[in-house]
């Protein structure tokens, strides 16, 4: 049993760095196709539509719902300590620096990931990317590298708006519910809220963009059995791009940290 168990150990951990480096590998093309030429700005922007615009609503969404939700829980206890003052600040520093991104991530990874997925998936199962390749069109430039782009350039705006969205939604649970005057809760908001909050939030939003990208395309490149191959790799691509968002996101937060309270 405890062979066994070793030799699944090594067989995941060998598994976990061959995908690793598959990653690398492809990451390494997409940003060598992505600066030398030709380039293509249409399929750019037809991605960076279907990213943007398409993920608006349910990131705002549910951005307002968290913000609300923030206010309400931190009342609990701020109520008791007579601190209901500071909510203002946890409400936008937690929006800022973790919860906007984190979450805006998640929802497009679930969305748009999984889109990109089948979509290539369905290509390759039908020959489509084999045709590609026969008139000689590298398929990471002319089907990876304008997803990449358009996902980390629309991820961080995603954000931008996910947070203020998110900071209105606890604007009307502390006006409404609590009592705190409009002026003085934005004037906490502003107050709070520092430059590095608002770049370690962003900075982190363009490689979960990059990260959604590459694990959806790899995925969708990679798909074998037809159908039900599609669904198996669409499945593991949101799976995988969930568990390196949060591996990520932790491994940024200790840079961030150490960087700027060294």
């Amino acid at each position: 049993m405890i062979r066994r168990l070793v030799e699944k150990t090594g067989a995941l951990i060998e598994e976990f760095f061959r995908y690793a480096g598959q990653l690398t590998i492809l990451f390494a093309q997409t940003v060598t196709c992505a600066i030398t030429p030709p380039f293509s700005g249409y399929r750019f922007l037809w991605q960076a539509k279907r990213v943007g615009p398409g993920s608006f609503f349910i990131s705002s969404l549910v951005a307002l719902f968290v913000g609300m939700i923030i206010a309400l829980q931190m009342a609990y206890m701020m109520l008791k300590l007579s601190g209901e003052i500071y909510i203002p600040n946890v409400i936008a520093v937690s929006l800022t620096r973790e919860l906007g991104p984190v979450l805006t991530a998640l929802i497009v990874a679930g969305r748009i990931g999984a889109g990109i997925t089948a979509e290539i998936g369905s290509m390759v199962v039908t020959e489509q990317v084999d045709a590609l390749r026969a008139f000689a069109i590298n398929p990471v430039r002319y089907l990876v590298v304008p997803r990449f782009l358009a996902l980390a350039v629309m991820l961080p705006v995603l954000t931008v708006f996910a947070v203020l969205v998110g900071i209105f939604g606890g604007f009307l649970i502390c006006y409404y519910k609590l009592g705190i005057s409009h002026i003085m809760y934005w004037q906490m908001v502003v107050d709070s809220v520092g430059l590095k909050d608002i770049v370690t939030g962003l900075a982190k939003t363009v490689f979960f963009g990059m990260i959604i990208a590459l694990v959806g395309c790899f995925e969708g490149l990679h798909v074998r059995g037809g159908a039900d191959g599609v669904g198996r790799s669409t499945t593991l691509s949101v799976v995988r791009s969930f568990i390196m968002i949060i591996m990520f996101d932790c491994f940024f937060t200790f840079i961030f940290y150490f960087l700027f309270n060294a």
